[in-house]
């Protein structure tokens, strides 16, 4: 494989500063967020972040690890390693001369903030939502190049195991297999709980992968994704095993094709998030199944494979170059089938780039 480009934070820190509003000091809880701003990794810790420096506290069982992550990856971050009771009196010594604290709103819950509060007797407790979020839609050509890393992992991965398809293997034991071969291509893990959804569970769009066969006939919608150095992808495909759709389903599989078309070629600069969204929408409803497209068109991924910006109704970003998100409309006959059909795109200065690229000429592959 090629190397890819180094990871650096630097210069991330000094973004989140210049978001502070109303706040002398921001303690960041949510893990990928800690990753993004320092390049640590583990699965305990956090970050305070003041206008003038920057604490990470953790557990000795990521002494050594936390120390290698956060030099290489550039951070100018103080390391605190100790006990529960050690990591809250070096935050409570850090910020005593901060009046005003942030807490991530999202993602403190009620009795956090209460330890906190309790923790921080002489300051006030502000709730702050997207500081950090925000920074992390916009990707580097480092980030980029991992997710890009990850859909070839997940592309290549489906391509190995597609035969098993024909072979009335059940939804459990595709998912195994597709799972194990991108573990084995590469993956640090899946990028969520991969979904095999046959037949007439395909009209479920969280389906989880269950003793049903695979049988000749069925629409099999396929939702799966890798994890690489952290970043990840997100692809579906629906396959129709060893014959051509007919009737009802062949018609959902032409229009929802012709939707993912059409919203990810209205992937650019400058669109709103929601347009995106009514692009795809408006071609599902015109063939009469707006009731039958019940969930959003998109989302962001990255750190996590549900981030900012949200690509539906609800949408108000504007994309900008360095965005990635994803395209999945989707209609569910109940009792007979659904497909969906999803890409992960980059948007570039020019318009957009898929990062997933499995054929979506699914047509005779399976025969």
């Amino acid at each position: 494989m090629t190397s890819l480009p180094p990871m650096s934070v630097a210069g991330r820190l000094d973004a989140l500063r210049a978001r502070f509003d109303g706040i002398d000091a921001l303690v960041v809880t949510t893990l990928p967020n800690v990753r993004y701003l320092t390049g640590f990794a583990g699965s305990a810790g956090l970050l305070v972040v003041t206008p003038e420096a920057a604490l990470l506290t953790t557990d000795g069982r990521y002494r050594t690890q936390s120390a290698k992550q956060v030099s290489e990856a550039g951070a100018d971050v103080d390391i605190t390693i100790g006990n529960m009771t050690d990591q809250r009196q070096a935050v409570s010594d850090f910020l005593s001369a901060s009046p005003r604290v942030g807490l991530e709103a999202d993602n403190v819950s009620w009795a956090g903030q209460r330890t906190w509060a309790s923790l921080l007797t002489s300051t006030e407790l502000v709730p702050t939502s997207n500081a950090v979020e925000g920074l992390r839609e916009v990707k580097d050509d480092a980030e980029i190049s991992r997710m890009e890393r990850a859909a070839a992992i997940a592309d290549a991965a489906l391509y190995e195991v597609l035969p098993l398809m024909s072979q009335e293997v059940t939804e459990e034991e595709f998912a195994l297999a597709l799972d194990t071969a991108m573990r084995r291509g590469g993956a640090e893990s899946t990028a969520f709980e991969t979904i095999v959804a046959a037949g007439e569970n395909s009209a479920m769009p969280h389906h989880r992968p269950g003793p049903r066969p695979i049988r000749r006939g069925d629409p099999v919608v396929v939702d799966f994704g890798a994890t690489y150095e952290g970043y990840r992808s997100d692809m579906t495909r629906t396959f129709c095993v060893g014959a051509e759709p007919e009737g009802d389903m062949a018609r959902v599989f032409a229009v929802v094709g012709a939707s993912q078309a059409a919203g990810a070629a209205a992937v650019r600069p400058g669109i709103l998030a929601k347009e995106v969204d009514d692009v795809c929408r408006a071609i599902i409803t015109e063939a009469g199944w707006s009731d039958l497209f019940e969930h959003g068109t998109g989302h962001g991924v990255g750190l996590d494979i549900h981030e900012a910006p949200t690509v539906s109704q609800l949408g108000t970003a504007t994309l900008a170059p360095g965005f990635v998100v994803t395209v999945e409309p989707g209609v569910y006959l109940p009792g007979q089938g659904g497909v969906r059909v999803e890409d992960t795109l980059v948007v570039t200065e020019g318009g957009s780039r898929p990062l997933t690229r499995f054929t979506k000429d699914i047509h005779g592959i399976l025969d």
